[in-house]
């Protein structure tokens, strides 16, 4: 790749914005800016005429979300290298953009510097991240795994779902009262929450509660 200049296509659909990068990187050596996008679907296309070493894909925009358009680039076309270049930095929307194929995910508040290192390092093959969003992955992995639940916790957790007080959870399990509260401390403490119908919710949410559709 010393050879040549490395070919990029921005992908932002604020015009400004765009124009912005394009013009941050426009006089860095080595790199080439090969074409220009406001939505997902255009960026296809960009990359299925151009094939650019790297794409520059903001995260939320029309017709083609950065996610959807980084699953279809990665798979269509594997050599092009794809960083996420955008304002949100939630563990969602990282997790969303990184699972999809990322190789990269900046901010943009990144400096022309910051940009055009991680646009050759990701060219290269190299993971890039803003270092907000590595402290993000970083205090997303330690974070301790939740202990699964017991068959007796489940049982309780799906009474509740059925709409079922402490005392009639009680007669269904056969059980004291004082033993269905306890199970529930373990479950609320297990699944992070402080009442009922939110453990439930948490649970649909992690697979750990399957009710009838």
């Amino acid at each position: 790749m010393t050879s040549r200049k490395l070919r990029v296509i921005v992908v932002d659909d604020h015009t400004v914005m765009r124009a912005g990068v394009i013009a941050l990187l426009a006089c860095e050596p080595g790199i080439e800016i090969v074409g220009e996008a406001s939505d997902g679907r255009a960026a296809l296309e960009l990359v299925d005429r151009h094939e650019p070493d790297v794409a520059l894909i903001d995260l939320r925009m029309p017709v083609l979300d950065g996610v959807a358009t980084t699953t279809e680039i990665v798979a269509r076309h594997p050599r092009t290298r794809v960083l996420i270049l955008t304002t949100y930095d939630t563990d969602a929307d990282i997790e969303r953009g990184v699972e999809a194929g990322a190789i990269g995910y900046l901010l943009k508040d990144t400096t022309r510097d910051q940009l055009a290192d991680a646009i050759r390092a990701a060219a290269r093959g190299e993971t890039v991240l803003a270092p907000r969003v590595a402290q993000k992955l970083v205090a997303k992995m330690r974070q301790p795994v939740q202990a699964p639940l017991t068959t007796r916790e489940a049982e309780v957790l799906n009474a509740v779902a059925d709409g079922l007080t402490n005392a009639e959870i009680g007669k269904r399990l056969v059980i004291a009262e004082a033993t269905v509260k306890t199970h529930l401390l373990r479950l609320f403490a297990k699944l992070d929450v402080n009442d009922r119908t939110r453990a439930v919710v948490i649970a649909l949410e992690r697979g750990l509660l399957h009710r009838p559709s």
